[in-house]
């Protein structure tokens, strides 16, 4: 695992919980980041018991200080330009439902976005929904390296250390990545309450299509964005080249801005993928050109 995490454990954990409690002395050799930053990511539950692994990539709108917001008001960081808005919370709900890990990016998508591949031009955005992003605005290679170096590799190291933990205890893990939608985009409304992204693996996401929509849910097979495209990068990189089952769920952010609401979602959420997990024949890897 980096050394620039934080690491929340279960009361009786036993995990490597020492070597990661103190976020400030892991900063010590950081450029970008400042001790009173936050981490660049967070892990809940690292002992759980589940064979799933939650992963959070837009979860935070922190900045590091040393950006100064990016030259943005603070308002511009409660828009969703900044984070997923109600998905960390329903993260953390499932992660305690479903007794299992969580991996949560520690900063805003607007500094990197941890769900790109690093030569996507929608890694490091000048212009957002509208908004223009003054500090990304001519980036050179020295300051986006920076960020890189500093917070999207530390994120996915921590990930890949959690699925690693699964594989040296000979378990297969799941992995399932936690996301949210605006409402409305382009003035026009989006009915999905939960949207399932998937590319070429169905062990997942087929099955919780059904046992959402057996539910009552509005959900949208590959809406309002497809798995299928190449910027879902955490589930392709971590997930589909490994053979390993997985899947992307959006929520509508309308659904999860209140505790009640993500208590509501996560329990319904929470249901339908236990019993996924719970099939033992899940588990078996697969490698990607064999995906059907």
């Amino acid at each position: 695992m980096p050394a620039n995490g934080r690491v929340l454990q279960n009361k009786n954990s036993k995990s490597r919980t020492d070597e990661y409690s103190d976020p400030i002395a892991m900063r010590s050799g950081s450029v970008l980041l400042r001790p009173a930053d936050p981490a660049p990511f967070e892990i809940l539950n690292a002992d759980a018991a589940s064979t799933a692994l939650l992963v959070c990539d837009h979860a935070s709108r922190a900045i590091p200080a040393a950006l100064d917001n990016l030259g943005l008001p603070e308002a511009a960081l409660d828009r969703h330009i900044a984070c997923d808005i109600g998905a960390a919370e329903l993260t953390r709900s499932l992660a305690c439902i479903l007794d299992a890990p969580a991996v949560l990016a520690g900063f805003s998508r607007l500094v990197v976005d941890c769900n790109r591949a690093l030569d996507d031009p929608t890694a490091f955005l000048a212009v957002s929904d509208g908004d223009i992003v003054p500090g990304n605005r001519d980036l050179d290679g020295a300051a986006k390296a920076l960020r890189e170096h500093e917070i999207y590799w530390p994120y996915h190291q921590a990930i890949e250390a959690q699925l690693d933990e699964y594989r040296l205890s000979g378990r297969t893990p799941a992995l399932i990545a936690v996301h949210s939608f605006t409402p409305f985009f382009d003035s026009r409304a989006r009915p999905w309450e939960i949207g399932v992204l998937w590319d070429k693996d169905p062990r997942i996401p087929v099955p919780l299509i059904c046992g959402l929509r057996d539910s009552g849910v509005v959900v949208g097979d590959n809406q309002p964005y497809s798995g299928k495209h190449p910027a879902d990068f955490t589930i392709d990189h971590h997930g589909e080249e490994a053979g390993l089952p997985c899947v992307s769920i959006e929520i509508r952010q309308d659904l999860v801005r209140s505790p009640e609401g993500v208590a509501q979602w996560s329990r319904l959420l929470g249901k339908v993928l236990a019993d996924i997990l719970a099939n033992d024949g899940l588990y078996r890897p697969r490698q990607r050109e064999n995906l059907i």
